[in-house]
């Protein structure tokens, strides 16, 4: 196990009970054949199929709108497929069901780009409430299990702040206090380490995987920041354009990549397959300097 934060042995509470469900299969999440565009006139995933391992840490990486963001929606259920399924620990999410939603989102966490935290709630009432909202838990409970999440990343004496008092590396990091709050099987990460100090960056990176190695969740990771992700995964994604899977392995295996695209995109080259450029007629046509 990599180096650990202070955290005492059985902090998140449900970790036992939920080790103890059935690993009837290593495949927690399965993306089949998925198809998906927010309307007719652009497809954001095509045909994409992908399998994220139970307990593993995966980073997703990609250029910008290459639809990580859209895979993360459609695990959530928020978006339904237009074509192919979407397979949660072996169940096919049904975005009608809204029973069915409840059920399998009360068993994810999911850490939002830009946090998403209440800005007129306290620190301490901002992770309390998934636990008042989803459980009957009393306050005295609730009272110590928020103590301990937040102790976890580091921030139990900011209990009492107001979000408008925190910096934005603590307001990441009580954005996934709060994801843990229900110790979820499921933990997604959407750019996480996204505007934070090089510190600050670290320390969320090693928070990850902490996480990860002492609870058994599962966790994906969306990002654009390589070595950070590099560091902490045990298997990484690398897409393209409409969700296509440009390579995908151990970050040892993509870094030895003699693949142009995938040898551009982890050593941050300028030059290569990846256009700057989003696609467009010439200029001299846009200018109307054509003949």
């Amino acid at each position: 196990m990599r180096e650990c934060f202070p955290f005492q042995q059985g902090f998140l509470g449900g970790t036992s009970a939920r080790l103890g469900i059935s690993l009837a299969s290593d495949t927690f999440i399965e993306i089949d054949h998925v198809t998906f565009g927010y309307d007719a006139s652009r497809t954001i995933l095509d045909d994409i199929s992908l399998k994220f391992q139970r307990g593993k840490v995966t980073a997703i990486l990609g250029g910008s709108g290459c639809g990580k963001t859209t895979l993360m929606r459609l695990i959530g259920g928020v978006h339904a497929a237009d074509k192919g399924r979407v397979i949660f620990d072996g169940e096919v999410v049904d975005t009608r069901d809204q029973d069915q939603l409840y059920r399998l989102r009360r068993r994810l966490g999911m850490l939002f780009q830009f946090g998403a935290l209440f800005t007129d709630l306290t620190v301490f009432e901002n992770v309390a409430f998934p636990m008042r909202e989803h459980t009957t838990l009393p306050e005295p409970m609730i009272r110590d299990l928020v103590l301990m999440k937040l102790n976890a990343v580091g921030l139990r004496g900011a209990a009492g702040l107001r979000i408008s008092e925190v910096s934005g590396g603590m307001a990441r990091r009580i954005a996934l206090a709060r994801a843990i709050a229900l110790d979820p099987e499921l933990i997604m990460y959407d750019e996480p380490f996204a505007g934070l100090d090089l510190i600050s960056m670290g320390v969320a990176a090693k928070l990850i995987r902490t996480l990860n190695d002492i609870t058994g969740a599962t966790s994906l990771v969306v990002s654009h920041d390589v070595p950070e992700c590099m560091a902490i995964s045990d298997h990484v994604v690398l897409l393209a354009t409409q969700g296509r899977i440009v390579a995908q392995g151990t970050p040892a295996e993509l870094m030895a990549s003699n693949d142009p695209e995938t040898r551009q995109f982890v050593r941050g080259e300028p030059d290569g397959p990846v256009k700057f450029h989003y696609p467009a007629p010439k200029i001299a046509t846009d200018f109307g300097l054509t003949a």
